[in-house]
C-alpha cells in the first residue's frame, strides 16, 4: 500500500464512521469496524501518536456498537502487533472470553497491571489464557495463585516460562497440600531449589511440611521444621540492556501514554517493581527525546545526563535514586555510585537542569539534516 493509498484509506474511513449514527444498519458498522482495524494493522508502525489515538478513539465506540463475532476478529488483528491502541486492547481483553483470549494470549501492548486487573475481575478461563503466555512476570504468576482456581494454577504451574516468585510458591506450596495435581507438578519444576530457600513454618502446618517433603525428599526435615512456606527467589542480572525487553517495555508504555496513565504514579510503580526498561522507555517519552538517545546514557553509564534529565523533570530525591537504580545500565551502578549520583542531584536546582537540557535539546539532541557535515566544512 502505498502513502497515497494509505492516506485515502484513512480518510475514507473516518469519513465512513462520520456519518454512521444510531440508527445505521449492524452490518456496515460491522464492516466498519473490520476494516478499520484491518487498516490499522497495515500502517501500524507509521502511525504517529495523534493518528493511533484516532483510531483508538473511532475503534472503541464501535466496539460498543458491534456483536462478539466483530469484536473476536478485531481483537485477533490487533493480538500481534507490537504498537496497538491501548484504549481498545483493554477494552477487548476485559470482553468475554471468546473475544479476549488472542489478546490475553499473545497481547504485548498488555501491561502487568493490565493483566492483574483481568486476573482479579475477569472470569477463569481468562485467568487460564494469562497462565499460558510466553511470559508470565512474578506479579502476574501471584495475582493468579491469589485469584485462581486450580485450571489456571496448574497451566501456570506447568509454564515452564513463568517466574514464580517467594510469595507465589508460599501460596503454592500451600495449595499443593492440598492438591496433589499441583504438587506433582511443582515437583516437575527443575527450577526451584526447595532445599536452599525457605522461612518459618507455623501457620501452614504439617500437611505442608508433607507436601514439600513430597515435592523434593532431599529437604532436610529438621529444616523443613523451621520453616513456614518455600521461598524461591529467582536470581536476575538487574543490570544489562535487552533489546528485546526494550521493544515489549517501550510498546506497553507507549499504551499506557495512549490512555493518558503516564504519569508519576507510573514511574513509582516501575521504580517499586524494579521494571528498568519500563522507566527508561518512560523517561524517553516524557523528556521527548529520541530512544537511541537514552539508550546510548544507559550504555555509557552517563549518569551526569540521566540526572539533569530527571531533575529538570522535577522528579523527587526519593523516586530519583530508585529510578537509578533500577534502570538498565550496562553495569550494576554501586552503593558509592548511588550516592554520589543521589548528591550531585540534590546540588543541582531544576531551574538550572533545565535549562542544560534545553541546550542539550537545542543541539546534541537535534537530528541533523542530510550533508549538513559536509556543508558546515565547507
Amino acid at each position: 500500500m502505498t502513502d497515497m493509498e494509505e492516506g485515502t484509506a484513512n480518510t475514507r474511513a473516518f469519513s465512513t464512521f462520520r456519518v454512521l449514527n444510531g440508527d445505521s444498519n449492524i452490518v456496515e458498522r460491522e464492516q466498519l469496524f473490520r476494516n478499520m482495524a484491518q487498516l490499522y494493522s497495515y500502517v501500524s508502525d507509521r502511525c504517529d501518536d495523534e493518528q493511533v489515538a484516532q483510531y483508538d478513539e473511532v475503534l472503541c465506540q464501535l466496539a460498543e456498537l458491534v456483536e462478539a463475532e466483530a469484536r473476536a476478529h478485531v481483537a485477533k488483528l490487533l493480538a500481534p502487533l507490537d504498537r496497538a491502541p491501548g484504549n481498545v486492547v483493554v477494552k477487548l481483553a476485559n470482553d468475554e472470553i471468546e473475544v479476549a483470549r488472542p489478546l490475553l494470549e499473545f497481547s504485548n501492548v498488555l501491561s502487568d497491571d493490565d493483566l492483574i486487573e483481568i486476573i482479579a475481575k475477569q472470569s477463569e478461563a481468562h485467568r487460564i489464557a494469562i497462565a499460558g503466555r510466553q511470559q508470565v512476570p512474578e506479579r502476574v504468576g501471584e495475582a493468579i495463585v491469589e485469584h485462581g482456581e486450580t485450571a489456571s494454577v496448574i497451566k501456570l504451574v506447568r509454564n515452564t516460562n513463568a517466574e514464580l516468585g517467594q510469595t507465589t510458591l508460599e501460596r503454592l506450596a500451600e495449595r499443593a497440600a492440598a492438591d496433589a495435581t499441583i504438587a506433582a507438578d511443582l515437583r516437575g519444576r527443575d527450577d526451584i531449589n526447595w532445599k536452599a530457600l525457605s522461612t518459618k513454618i507455623d501457620a501452614v502446618g504439617d500437611k505442608v511440611r508433607e507436601t514439600i517433603e513430597q515435592i523434593d525428599p532431599r529437604v532436610d526435615p529438621v529444616t523443613v521444621g523451621k520453616v513456614q512456606a518455600v521461598v524461591y527467589n529467582r536470581m536476575r542480572n538487574r543490570a544489562g540492556f535487552s533489546s528485546q525487553d526494550w521493544k515489549v517495555a517501550y510498546n506497553q508504555v507507549k499504551a499506557l501514554s495512549d490512555r493518558k496513565q503516564l504519569d508519576e504514579r507510573a514511574l513509582i510503580r516501575f521504580a517499586r517493581f524494579g521494571y528498568g526498561h519500563h522507566t527508561a522507555a518512560a523517561l524517553t517519552m516524557l523528556l521527548r527525546v529520541g530512544p537511541e538517545v537514552f539508550v546510548k546514557w544507559l550504555a555509557m553509564q552517563d549518569y551526569v545526563a540521566i540526572t539533569v534529565a530527571l531533575r529538570a523533570l522535577g522528579i523527587q530525591p526519593d523516586l530519583f535514586e530508585a529510578m537509578i537504580a533500577s534502570m538498565p545500565w550496562r553495569d550494576l551502578p554501586t552503593q558509592a555510585d548511588l550516592q554520589n549520583v543521589r548528591k550531585r542531584f540534590e546540588a543541582l536546582s531544576k531551574d538550572e537542569a533545565a535549562g542544560i537540557f534545553e541546550l542539550w535539546r537545542t543541539h546534541a539532541f537535534r537530528r541533523r539534516l542530510p550533508n549538513e557535515d559536509v556543508v558546515g566544512a565547507a
